[in-house]
């Protein structure tokens, strides 16, 4: 039983994670709009999370050999598992900043970001009051 409550906030606590590592990368791109040479970055949101919740393998995953080793960030979430965003119209300064794309993402990664927290937020109250006492108001 408990397994089943731990797994399912594991599970979104990954998500949550990984969204705030996507708007970190939309804000930079954001950010960078009028630097020369600069390209938008993303990561592939689906295969992250596949990759942090272990259904499928993390590429470029070192194995650790002490419980006390820090594995560097890999697959996804690694520096190696951002990709470029496709520019919709080249620019004179080579900019991969596409504003109205970045702006959506950044918007719509916000509103999941929230739906995540609104999830966890919910989950842990039902779970507390599930252990309250008949008595209890």
């Amino acid at each position: 039983m408990l397994n089943r409550l731990t797994d399912t906030l594991n599970f979104q606590t990954q998500a949550l994670t990984l969204r705030a590592e996507r708007q970190r990368l939309l804000a930079s791109n954001i950010a960078n709009a009028d630097t020369p040479g600069y390209q938008a970055r993303d990561i592939d949101f689906a295969r992250a999370l596949r990759e942090a919740t272990g259904e499928v393998g993390t590429p470029g995953a070192m194995a650790t050999t002490q419980a006390g080793h820090i594995a560097p960030l890999a697959g996804a979430r690694g520096e190696s598992g951002k990709v470029y965003a496709l520019q919709a119209q080249t620019n004179l300064d080579s900019n991969g900043v596409d504003m109205d794309r970045e702006r959506a993402s950044f918007a719509d990664n916000s509103v999941k970001y929230e739906a995540t927290l609104r999830f966890i937020n919910a989950s842990v109250r039902t779970t507390l009051d599930s252990m309250k006492s008949p008595n209890q108001g």
